[in-house]
């Protein structure tokens, strides 16, 4: 049995039952003959059944925003939040998978015919991240589901009753139970999957996992994709308004308690808007409503994973042994909760600016140039995202074209469009979730040369 708390209030929940080996394999077993069939439906019948699942996450938001809370400890407004931002990706995946996955004539002359058709990988495992389980869970049940593929799908064990909401609806929407099978369990559970003769492994989770899972299946020749961390870094230039910059970073350091993967965790401030920019910021974090996740008022909710407390204690402790100073924060709090930290004199010696936080703890760094400014956004050996703050855009786009980062904003941060691909460079992982290219990742090309006799 899996036993499920209440992070924020340590509360018991609920028990739900856990997978073993053996249930593991059967459910590979049942899916592995059940995916032809799928991958033979019709494509406008698979997209009718996500489109009933849309119709039904809909009818239940509040409810299931409600379960999220209660076993993450997100706020209310940003699971709600999640939820109806869930709903514009469904659309584009309705929207694009037809398109994006037909087969493409490339060539038609002479009598000899060239296509390209996109077929189903086969039997795909899901292993999913707690922290945006809808986003992170549906950016690969989905497409891989609308381009005939059976999904083997294990949820995060902080967020197993959300895991077993997205199946129940799909199932109810249309999708075979065998086709869309729950796995539930910690990592256990996760080893199982790897041992069964799976086509494709994607994982969203920490880089020593991914590392793990890359070291064992890397020999098998399994696809995988491995959505990983972030120490993403944004700069302030001289020229940018402090005030508005600072508003924007601050959300974008806290946000879901800054338990995202592409929060901002490292900012870049050059010397001439440094002060101004500081005082902004933390003004900012003062009002950020810390408490009971369930509160629609509530900003700053509980760390969802109590370890993660002591990593935070240790960076904030390390960084002021270092010499940085703390402006405000850098304690705990009842219900899990680490009050939002900031701050500055900091370098790159300290933890806080070199490992991932993953909670609502940021450090700010002086610099007194733009070359210095990337030099140091650079320094690291993730590069998932990274921001540049400055009215004149000409320069963001030369400044951001040296950054390593798998996506980049200009006066913004903290954002995902399904419209565009989710990747990382170096220790941010492999692969990528989203626009076309998403859909298409869960396809092999199969090349066609075609000559009239």
């Amino acid at each position: 049995m899996l036993t499920i708390y209440n992070p924020a209030t340590g509360t018991h929940i609920t028990q739900v039952p856990a997978d073993d080996a053996a249930s593991v394999a059967a459910k590979f077993q049942a899916a592995r003959a059940a995916q032809p069939a799928w991958a033979a439906t019709p494509m406008p019948q698979r997209l009718a059944c996500v489109a009933r699942f849309r119709a039904a996450v809909v009818a239940e938001l509040e409810a299931l925003a409600a379960t999220m809370t209660a076993e993450t400890g997100k706020p209310i407004s940003m699971s709600r939040n999640e939820l109806n931002g869930l709903l514009g990706r469904i659309d584009f995946f309705l929207a694009e998978a037809a398109a994006s996955t037909a087969t493409q004539t490339v060539l038609a002359e002479g009598g000899m015919t060239e296509q390209i058709q996109h077929i189903p990988l086969g039997v795909v495992a899901n292993i999913s991240a707690w922290n945006y389980p809808w986003f992170v869970g549906c950016n690969v049940i989905l497409p891989a589901l609308l381009t005939g593929n059976a999904v083997l799908y294990k949820p995060s064990e902080f967020a197993t009753l959300t895991g077993m909401a997205i199946v129940r609806l799909l199932h109810a929407a249309g999708v075979p139970a065998d086709v869309l099978a729950l796995c539930v369990g910690g990592g256990e559970v996760g080893a199982a999957l790897q041992a069964q003769r799976i086509d494709g492994l994607f994982f969203t989770g920490s880089y020593a996992t991914g590392a793990k899972i890359a070291q064992a299946l890397g020999p098998r020749m399994v696809k995988l994709q491995l959505e990983l961390g972030g120490k993403d870094p944004t700069y302030v230039c001289d020229d940018a308004n402090p005030a508005t910059a600072a508003a924007s970073l601050a959300d974008g350091a806290m946000y879901n308690t800054g338990q995202s993967c592409c929060s901002v965790e490292r900012i870049y401030v050059h010397e001439k808007v440094f002060d101004a920019f500081v005082a902004a910021f933390v003004d900012t974090v003062h009002g950020f409503k810390v408490g009971d996740p369930m509160d629609d008022s509530t900003y700053i909710g509980a760390i969802t994973r109590a370890a993660q407390l002591e990593v935070l204690d240790a960076q904030v402790a390390d960084a002021v042994a270092k010499g940085a100073q703390l402006l405000t924060g850098g304690t705990r709090l009842p219900g899990n909760t680490f009050a939002p930290t900031v701050l500055v004199d900091v370098d790159h010696s300290m933890d806080l600016m070199r490992e991932e936080s993953f909670g609502p703890v940021i450090g700010i760094q002086k610099v007194a140039s733009d070359a210095e400014a990337v030099a140091l956004m650079n320094d690291t050996r993730y590069g998932l995202t990274a921001g540049v703050f400055t009215p004149d855009e000409a320069r963001a786009r030369a400044l951001l074209a040296q950054v390593n980062a798998g996506s980049v904003y200009w006066n913004c941060c903290d954002r995902v469009s399904p419209r565009l691909p989710w990747s990382g460079h170096g220790d941010s992982g492999v692969g990528l979730t989203l626009s076309t290219y998403g859909i298409q990742t869960f396809t092999r090309p199969k090349a066609w040369h075609l000559r009239q006799a």
